[in-house]
């Protein structure tokens, strides 16, 4: 049998859970840039203006139990892994970029084996997943 504080507490769980991803997301692009010293490109950038506040939204959604965050998260984590989409397929593709001073097709890093626009997609994924699996939990509408 299911506890029923479970099945009510589900939709704060997965947004905590898209908060954790978010600001996984955030500290690693920090520690990139800050810690090792890479420069970001203009994608890069674009990326990490759509993440950043994400940590905020879905923190906040997720202690003030309200799924209905669905209209703030998704415009920041759609688009966002549409760029990183593109991105990782720049630097699959080899084509050169040309938007400003670094290549957005220049490999600077790896983790496990994924690039870091890479990381940044499967970010932005499980974000919107886990966000519109809260609203789902929760039985509300989009």
């Amino acid at each position: 049998m299911v506890d029923s504080r479970f099945v009510s507490n589900r939709p704060r769980l997965l947004l905590a859970a898209a908060t954790a991803v978010a600001a996984v997301a955030t500290a690693g692009s920090l520690y990139l840039s800050l810690g090792l010293g890479l420069t970001p490109c203009r994608l890069c950038w674009y990326q990490r203006i759509l993440m950043y506040p994400l940590v905020v939204v879905l923190g906040v959604a997720a202690v003030e139990r309200r799924p209905s965050v669905v209209r703030t998260a998704l415009p920041l984590a759609v688009p966002g892994a549409a760029i990183a989409a593109y991105h990782s397929w720049l630097q699959v593709s080899q084509t050169t970029c040309g938007i400003g001073a670094i290549s957005c097709a220049q490999i600077q890093y790896r983790v496990l084996g994924l690039t870091v626009p890479n990381l940044s997609l499967v970010a932005f994924v499980l974000v919107t997943g886990l966000v519109v699996a809260a609203v789902r939990a929760s039985g509300s509408q989009f």
